[in-house]
């Protein structure tokens, strides 16, 4: 009964505290994020400066077996054009590194892909702390990536950060 009590009393007091609006300005969110071309992204890491926010990410793997490592890193940039208490959209982009063990050929070589992609990104709060991202753009392949392709994510969700507030 007293446990049930309190858990009624957590909820009330939930319930009527005021609602905060998301992207709150000076905060780091941490999460996952992904890139364009289907193969930069990871752990990753965005600060919210309020008129922008800007981030990294970082991603490792590897197999267990001899010459099988893979690494990823990059980050992105986006300013804010227009945000309400819960989105915002910006432009901005992303620059990718992805570096893999080369196995087709030559087991002691690597293959490095570089990617530009500039884009449009929108951030929905679905609570006052936690933002899904959709991106959409063009993601240029540069180094051992060759071509170009306009792509979005919406599907599969360009990321999801957990904001923490001061």
């Amino acid at each position: 009964m007293r446990k049930n009590l309190m858990l009624a009393t957590l909820f009330v007091l939930v319930a009527t505290t005021p609602a905060l609006a998301g992207g709150k300005e000076g905060t780091v969110g941490v999460g996952a994020e992904f890139g364009l071309n289907g193969e930069t992204g990871g752990a990753s890491v965005n600060y919210d400066a309020g008129m922008f926010h800007v981030g990294g990410f970082l991603g490792f793997s590897d197999g267990g077996g001899a010459n099988d490592t893979d690494y990823t890193f990059g980050a992105r940039f986006y300013f804010h054009l227009h945000d309400t208490s819960q989105s915002d959209f910006g432009i901005g982009g992303m620059v990718g590194f992805f570096s893999e063990d080369y196995r087709n050929n030559n087991p002691m070589e690597r293959q490095t892909r570089l990617y530009f992609e500039p884009g449009l990104q929108i951030r929905a709060f679905v609570s006052n702390n936690v933002a899904l991202s959709f991106t959409a753009g063009i993601s240029f392949g540069l180094v051992d990536a060759d071509g170009a392709s306009i792509d979005g994510q919406f599907m599969a969700l360009g990321g999801v950060h957990y904001y923490f507030f001061k």
